[in-house]
């Protein structure tokens, strides 16, 4: 089955402006499904697709007209200082069943990785995220999740419509059916953001009992640059457009007052875009039907133009290779036997910590590198093991 049977065209007639693109916009330079399906082999970096899927959506109904209305805004902005490969693809129309969508999204996520070009994907519901997941159940590859969102999503209620094996799939829940999935695949879980009057104390029992790392809104406002290192661990990337203030995106029923500004979602995903190692994206919950002269659109699109520039600016920061471009550090305290080193990159200055696999004997490698930042270093350096070591460690075992 070839890629384009699961996409229709974009009504480009309807989004282009009557006065056509300038050249220097993307409406100019994307390669968009419009009569015939773009050719991606070789000559794509990055592709974006629309999911026209919202029917578990919780409370958000409407978020399926989104990609269109994103589309629209994204091909006015202007290319950056550098050349780019993306194509759009087109829609995934809703399936007969969402079971049916999950699916073709997920063959279309593993192809276009398997084909090393990043697919942003523009929901539809924030369950989509479940689907995104798949995608690296299909290529056997583990995978490290961040969602940037001010709920966890592990809503255990479940809904006889959308149930399977007794676990509902919504865009509250869609995170039990991750962690629940076999095989597993998920190596670790980052929540972005979160609201603590939105987690309950049982939910971040949970998120504690499993390793997983969670980062109040609270901790990260004002100090946005601590959300770096964590962005560097993920494959996958998913972006609840709820997690931005009601103030800078009203497009969303489920917008709140508190959140990220619009400034700092635009910096969280150009760290994405930045990030050597992450191989898709996806923004979910955006509903045009409660966006206000279309400033929601505007702020999705502007956070994709900072994902592709985050993209085009990447370092290629692979640790210790090669060799000679880092500077290592080992610290004096010990913790299960094993001493604690860092490095910093000469080019980007970022900073990772190796953590050594307990039982060396079933592992191809030694080491598994986290990223981190100075503060983590200084932490080592007074003594202590950080946080994201000991938590790292435990998953190892």
């Amino acid at each position: 089955m070839s890629l384009i049977d699961f996409f229709t065209p974009i009504p480009i007639e309807k989004l282009r402006p009557k006065r056509g693109y300038f050249s220097s916009q993307l409406g100019d330079k994307i390669n968009a499904y419009t009569t015939s399906f773009p050719e991606l082999d070789g000559i794509c970096d990055i592709a974006i697709i629309g999911v026209l899927d919202d029917r578990n959506a919780i409370n958000n109904q409407g978020c399926s007209l989104g990609p269109d209305v994103i589309r629209e805004k994204l091909f006015q902005l202007n290319e950056g200082g550098y050349q780019t490969k993306i194509a759009d693809l087109g829609n995934i129309a809703k399936g007969k069943t969402v079971a049916d969508t999950y699916i073709a999204l997920k063959v279309v996520v593993a192809a276009l990785i398997k084909q090393n070009i990043i697919p942003i994907i523009l929901g539809g519901g924030q369950d989509l995220t479940y689907a995104q997941y798949l995608a690296y159940e299909e290529l056997e590859q583990n995978v490290d999740l961040v969602c940037i969102d001010p709920y966890f999503d592990i809503d255990d209620d479940v809904d006889d419509q959308n149930e399977t094996n007794g676990i509902a799939t919504t865009s509250a829940s869609y995170l039990n059916r991750i962690i629940l999935h076999q095989p597993n695949y998920l190596f670790n879980f980052s929540n972005i953001g979160y609201q603590t009057y939105f987690a309950s104390q049982e939910s971040l029992k949970v998120m504690d009992s499993l390793y997983f790392d969670t980062h109040r809104l609270g901790d990260l406002m004002g100090n946005i640059t601590k959300a770096e290192p964590i962005i560097r661990n993920a494959n996958m990337v998913s972006f609840d457009i709820s997690s931005v203030r009601s103030s800078d995106a009203k497009g969303n029923a489920n917008a709140t007052p508190n959140g990220f500004y619009g400034e700092e979602a635009c910096q969280l995903i150009r760290y994405a875009g930045f990030n050597d190692k992450l191989s898709s994206i996806g923004f979910y919950e955006y509903n045009p039907l409660h966006d206000q002269n279309g400033q929601t659109a505007m702020l999705i699109a502007q956070m994709i133009w900072y994902f592709i520039d985050g993209f085009y600016n990447r370092k290629h920061d692979i640790p210790l290779i090669p060799k000679s471009q880092y500077i290592i550090y080992k610290t004096n305290i010990k913790h299960e036997g094993h001493e604690l080193v860092f490095v910093k990159s000469k080019k980007s200055d970022r900073w990772w910590m190796q953590v050594p696999y307990p039982n060396l004997g079933s592992k191809n490698e030694r080491y598994h590198w986290v990223p981190c930042d100075y503060d983590d270093y200084k932490t080592a350096v007074a003594g202590e093991v950080p946080n994201i070591w000991w938590r790292t460690y435990q998953k190892l075992i």
